[in-house]
């Protein structure tokens, strides 16, 4: 049964810990989203992977015979969800493409997060400002405050990330980029 107390690791380790060429991109990716750790870099890359393979079971009973309408109803969910959360980006055609959720990457997940999105909204100076905004309080989404760096921010919630009350002493928000500001309004 297990520890009630104790959660289980939500995350697999790389098999190979010293292999160099990982260690470079992990520490590329790390250094890019302003993550604490390579620990968040294993967590976002379980997560794409849950869902890859999910896919693929699903398109291997696709495949193998007439598919049951569970499983056409689980695929639409799946693929909805990945766009609700803006990991999936939308296609020229409305019906969801499995392709494109075989195809994700740990980039895609990382660019929704809190941290990420406080960053390229430009209510922090860098990727570690907005990681201490966060984790001090000063981040409110839809009017409710978040203090998860990792949080990830649906399409919807994007528009309503702000600051709790005032902004904070000392922080002066940046100018977005013209990139930035096209991003934010997708």
């Amino acid at each position: 049964m297990g520890q009630p107390k104790q959660r289980k690791k939500r995350y697999e380790k790389p098999r190979r810990p010293w292999e160099m060429t990982r260690m470079k991109e992990e520490r590329e990716i790390a250094e890019t989203y302003g993550l604490k750790s390579k620990r968040e870099i294993w967590k976002a890359d379980s997560v794409v992977t849950r869902y890859r393979r999910e896919i693929r079971a699903i398109l291997a009973e696709i495949a193998g015979m007439k598919p049951s309408e569970h499983t056409l109803r689980k695929r639409d969910a799946i693929v909805t969800a990945l766009r609700r959360r803006g990991i999936l980006r939308e296609s020229e055609d409305s019906t969801g493409r499995v392709e494109d959720v075989l195809a994700l990457t740990v980039e895609d997940l990382l660019e929704r997060r809190l941290q990420t999105r406080v960053y390229k909204k430009g209510l922090a100076n860098s990727l570690k400002q907005a990681r201490q905004l966060i984790v001090h309080g000063h981040i409110a989404v839809a009017g409710r405050r978040v203090t998860i760096p990792s949080y990830i921010v649906n399409v919807d919630e994007e528009r309503r990330i702000d600051y709790y009350g005032a902004p904070p002493i000392g922080v002066k928000p940046r100018p977005m980029t013209e990139g930035e500001a096209a991003e934010v309004k997708r």
